[in-house]
C-alpha cells in the first residue's frame, strides 16, 4: 500500500528529577549536599532512508514518545538520560507542524536528520548548593508526514498511454501492466542506467480532465511532478479507445498549468508511443504540425527508440 501523508503525535521524554540528599558520617557535623541532577528526556528524531517508498508505517503507528530521563540520586550522581526515538522516513518527506503548518524540514538525502521534538531538561540537584529544581517536560507536537517522491524524471500522460511499459522497459522498476486504464495507482520509482550516468525516474498514474480539482485523485499524483527536473510526457499516437493525441497532449498541459505555473513550465520531453500501431504515423503528422516541437517517436512495448529517448532525457537533465 501507497501511502503518502500521514498525521501523528510526537512527545519528547521527561527530564528526570533533581535529587536533594545529604551526606553525613560521624566526621561531618553538618550534611554535605550531594544530590545528582536528573538524566535529560529523550528527543524525537525523524531520519531519511533511500530503502523505504512509503509512509505506510505512521499510517497504523501514530504515537511517537521518547524515552523519561532518569531522576538523580545520593552521592552526586546524575541520572541517566532517556534513549532518544529514531523514526525513519522516506526521502523527500516534508515534516510540518500540523497547528503552525511551518514546515519544520524537509529530508531529501539519505541520513539527513532532524529533532522535531526536544527532550525535556534533567531537574538540578542541591549537590551545587541550591535548592532542587523541577525537570523540563519534553516538547510535544502534532505532526503531518507529506511526502512527495524525488526524481530526476517524471512520465506523465493520459491512462493505458503505455507509461508502465515505458518504465519497464528503460530502468529497473517492474510495475503492474495490463491493458486497461489506471492499472497503476501510486507512483513508481525506476533508475535508469548505472553509476554515473544513471538518473531516477518515476511513473506517475494516468492524468484525466480535470486531474488539478482532484478528479480520479489528480491531485495526487500531480503533487508527485513537483520535484521532478524533467517530465516526460507520453502520448498515445495511435488513438487507442477513439482518442485524439493532440487533445490529450493539450488536456494533460492545461492540468498542469491550472495546478501549479511551475510545474507547468517544467522542460518537457515529448514521446509519441505505439508507433508500431496503423493510425500512429499519420497522427504524428498532424501532430508535429500542430505543436511544432520536437517530437520523439517510440514503441515501448517493441523497445524501439528507446535509446534515444533516454538519451534526450540524459541531455535535458
Amino acid at each position: 500500500m501507497f501511502i503518502d501523508n500521514a498525521k501523528i503525535f510526537v512527545k519528547a521524554g521527561r527530564g528526570g528529577k533533581g535529587c536533594r540528599c545529604f551526606y553525613r558520617d560521624k566526621y561531618t557535623r553538618y550534611g554535605i549536599p550531594d544530590g545528582g541532577d536528573g538524566g535529560r528526556g529523550g528527543d524525537v528524531i525523524f531520519r531519511a532512508d533511500r530503502n523505504l517508498r512509503t509512509l505506510m508505517d505512521f499510517h497504523y503507528n501514530r504515537h511517537f514518545r521518547g524515552q523519561d530521563g532518569s531522576h538523580g540520586s545520593g552521592k552526586n550522581k546524575k541520572g541517566k538520560e532517556g534513549v532518544s526515538l529514531l523514526a525513519r522516513v522516506p526521502c523527500g518527506t516534508l515534516i510540518k507542524d500540523f497547528k503552525t503548518d511551518c514546515l519544520l524540514r524537509s529530508l531529501d538525502k539519505d541520513g539527513e536528520e532532524v529533532i522535531v521534538a526536544s527532550g525535556g531538561k534533567g531537574g538540578r540537584g542541591n549537590q551545587h548548593n541550591h535548592e532542587v529544581t523541577d525537570p523540563g517536560p519534553g516538547e510535544e507536537k502534532e505532526i503531518l508526514l507529506d511526502l512527495k517522491l524525488i526524481a530526476d524524471a517524471g512520465v506523465i500522460g493520459f491512462p493505458n498511454a503505455g507509461k508502465s511499459t515505458l518504465i519497464t522497459g528503460i530502468s529497473n522498476a517492474q510495475p503492474k501492466i495490463a491493458a486497461y486504464p489506471f492499472t497503476t495507482k501510486f507512483p513508481i520509482l525506476g533508475v535508469v542506467g548505472t553509476k554515473g550516468e544513471a538518473f531516477v525516474i518515476a511513473d506517475i498514474p494516468g492524468l484525466i480532465e480535470g486531474s488539478s480539482h482532484g478528479r480520479g485523485l489528480g491531485d495526487k499524483f500531480l503533487r508527485h511532478v513537483e520535484r521532478t527536473r524533467v517530465l516526460v510526457h507520453l502520448v498515445d499516437m495511435a488513438g487507442s479507445d477513439g482518442r485524439d493525441p493532440l487533445y490529450d497532449y493539450k488536456t494533460i498541459n492545461a492540468e498542469l498549468k491550472s495546478y501549479d505555473k511551475a510545474v507547468f513550465k517544467k522542460p518537457q520531453i515529448i514521446a509519441a508511443n505505439k508507433m508500431d500501431l496503423q493510425p500512429a504515423k499519420k497522427n504524428l503528422e498532424r501532430f508535429k504540425k500542430e505543436i511544432g516541437k520536437r517530437v520523439y517517436p517510440i514503441s515501448a512495448l517493441k523497445n524501439e527508440g528507446l535509446e534515444e529517448l533516454i538519451e534526450a532525457i540524459r541531455k535535458k537533465l
